[in-house]
């Protein structure tokens, strides 16, 4: 019996833990489209012709994608892990 409460305690403390990584992703891109957004604004009413925001906006874009691939990406599952091990000489 306790067991089964066991799995329920793991099932329940990685549920929380994915929430709470999704919550620190949308805080993530907001954060960065607000700070973008003001650092594009800076750029159009100083009249710069070269836009120069993009490094920025990419440089951190891609750090944002990482970050949600982690936090998106599906968990691996007892059916992929049965097939790969089939695969297995």
């Amino acid at each position: 019996m306790s067991t089964l409460h066991d799995h329920d305690a793991d099932l329940r403390s990685q549920a929380i833990e994915r929430l709470k990584k999704r919550s620190e992703f949308w805080s993530h891109l907001t954060v960065y489209v607000l700070f973008n957004a003001l650092i594009v604004m800076v750029w159009y009413l100083t009249g710069a012709e070269f836009f120069w925001p993009i490094f920025p906006l990419a440089i951190w874009g891609l750090g944002l994608l990482f970050h949600a691939i982690d936090v998106f990406r599906r968990p691996i599952s007892e059916e992929r892990i049965r097939r790969e091990m089939e695969r297995l000489p």
